[in-house]
This record gives C-alpha cells, sequence and structure tokens, in this order.
C-alpha cells in the first residue's frame, strides 16, 4: 500500500468508480481489519487482506474478497439517489 489507510478514507471497489463508503476505524483491538460506513446501509468489518490499493485519500477494495452481505449493500449505497430504486 502506498499510503496508511485513515479514518475518512472514501472507499471503492474500483480506482476511478463511484465511491460507496468512507473508513471509520482501522485495525479496530488490533484486529487486521476495517470498519467502513456504507451509504444507505451502515457498518461493515473489511478484511485487510481485501484492500487492493490506497493512495490520494482512497481506498480500493477487491470485492470478490467481501463478506456477500457487503457486497450487496455496495450494490444499493446509491439507491436513495435514483427516484426509482
Amino acid at each position: 500500500m502506498q499510503e496508511e489507510i485513515a479514518v475518512g478514507n472514501q472507499v471503492f471497489v474500483a480506482d476511478g468508480g463511484e465511491v460507496f463508503g468512507a473508513v471509520r476505524q482501522v485495525t479496530p483491538h488490533g484486529r487486521p481489519e476495517l470498519v467502513i460506513y456504507v451509504e444507505n446501509a451502515g457498518d461493515f468489518v473489511v478484511p485487510l487482506e481485501a484492500v487492493e490499493a490506497v493512495h490520494s485519500q482512497k481506498v480500493i477494495v477487491n470485492c470478490r474478497k467481501l463478506a456477500p452481505p457487503l457486497r450487496e449493500a455496495i450494490g444499493h449505497a446509491h439507491d436513495a439517489e435514483e427516484p426509482d430504486a
């Protein structure tokens, strides 16, 4: 990772993609994970091994390494912005 992950960093599944959340905690209680807030869904735990890159205050995660409930939440992160969602 090029930069350290910090609280408030935006989280993406692809560089240049749409932001779906933000980092709320980094390695809580020394565990190798992040707590991220996903828009319209709340807090989720992400293992550090799912982090692909960190740069420009962005955290890029590998969607295939995320739990199914988190992947589903990511898919609906912007539903409140879309009138027919």
